[in-house]
């Protein structure tokens, strides 16, 4: 009997899955406990419009990802410290600072744990790789001045 699982069940397969399972265990341990409904027609196409609805989503946040990639790529981002006479930093440029910085001067929104850089502890001049998405990478240079 083919039954699309409610739940993740050991052995079986995952939430949303189509399986292949014995009449009695479905009848038995699945229908009763609610892990599991018969696919018939009506299932079946909600289980097809949930797939569909998920690949579009899919499909919406890597264009919005690799948009936004375009936007970045080759951006100089320019940050100001403060620092001793010796011209190293008080602390250091963090990842937080930068994800700030690109907020308030274009406006785009990135999370700090997706920006991968290097200690920045002087001034100059830095490569920072943002990861938007799987696949999807955004190379900035990241300038500190007084």
């Amino acid at each position: 009997m083919k039954v699309i699982l409610n739940q993740d069940v050991k052995g079986q397969g995952k939430k949303g899955e189509l399986v292949n399972v014995s009449d009695g265990y479905a009848r038995n341990f699945l229908f009763p406990r609610g892990l599991a409904v018969a696919a018939d027609s009506q299932a079946m196409n909600e289980l097809r419009n949930r797939e569909e609805s998920a690949a579009y989503h899919k499909k919406v946040e890597k264009e919005a990802a690799l948009e936004t990639a375009a936007s970045l790529k080759d951006m100089i981002l320019t940050i100001k410290a403060k620092a001793g006479s010796n011209g190293r930093l008080f602390g250091s440029v963090t990842t937080k600072e930068v994800a700030e910085t690109l907020e308030k001067q274009h406006g785009l929104k990135v999370d700090k744990r997706k920006i991968s850089m290097d200690d920045i502890k002087a001034f100059g001049s830095y490569a920072a790789e943002i990861k938007l998405l799987a696949g999807v990478s955004a190379k900035i240079t990241v300038k500190v001045t007084e």
